[in-house]
């Protein structure tokens, strides 16, 4: 795979990077270069514009008010939106998520549209906050063991008919809907509320990208010892009761 080439794109680090999840950049620039892949990382700022020809983009978490700007300014440039178009893979985070669903609670107390990539609504949920570990059994059509993440937010997310959940919730409140649903994804757009890094507990997602932007069935090993030795810590410490 030496001959082949990625274009990663990490969207807004300067507004959407809360809790860490400039690490799922991280995790995917690292697994691809350790298949032999040339990897191209572009970081975008806010007041950039979101370049088209990438093959993954990545969108973090943020604070309410940074959520709202970034809509406005991804709205307004529409690069991300046409990426999509092109068949990009975008995996996207908290705020993020909300982002790419069809519109969110802003920090005005008002609906703010987003780029409506996935078939979902988000608003502000009334009871307690979102707030721990989370283990979750991903959609069986994605292939990948269970998931382990960090969850902190106040949204509800729901999803429409077209979108599909990212995984069901074995902890954790997920959506906020109480349905068991964790995220959400269609063939090529994903979202989900966990933080963690989430792809350096579970650097099979990150594998999972990488499959779909090359459009191969499998990768070629590499060592996973010390993201094993992360996913049973935090499993395990999940699973302690309260």
């Amino acid at each position: 795979m030496s001959d082949s080439s990625l274009r990663l794109v990490w969207v807004y680090p300067d507004l959407l990077s809360t809790y860490g999840d400039q690490g799922n950049a991280l995790v995917v620039e690292r697994r691809a270069r350790q298949r032999g892949l040339d990897v191209q990382r572009v970081d975008v700022r806010s007041d950039q514009p979101v370049p088209t020809s990438g093959d993954i983009y990545l969108i973090g978490g943020g604070e309410d008010r940074p959520q709202r700007l970034a809509a406005e300014r991804l709205r307004r440039d529409g690069g991300l939106s046409r990426a999509a178009e092109n068949g990009a893979i975008i995996f996207s985070v908290c705020a993020g998520y909300q982002i790419l669903g069809h519109e969110f609670i802003n920090d005005l107390g008002e609906r703010e549209p987003g780029l409506g990539l996935i078939d979902v609504v988000s608003t502000r949920g009334e009871g307690e906050r979102c707030v721990g570990d989370v283990l979750a059994d991903i959609d069986p059509r994605l292939g990948l063991p269970q998931l382990t993440g960090f969850e902190n937010h106040q949204g509800v997310t729901h999803l429409g008919p077209t979108a599909r959940p990212f995984a069901r919730t074995v902890f954790g409140k997920g959506n906020g809907t109480g349905d068991g649903t964790e995220g959400a994804y269609n063939d090529t757009v994903f979202g989900t509320y966990m933080h963690g890094p989430v792809m350096a507990r579970n650097p099979q997602i990150a594998d999972l990208l990488l499959k779909l932007a090359l459009d191969v069935n499998a990768l070629p090993p590499t060592d996973d010892r010390w993201y094993e030795a992360l996913r049973a810590e935090r499993i395990a410490a999940a699973s302690q009761p309260a």
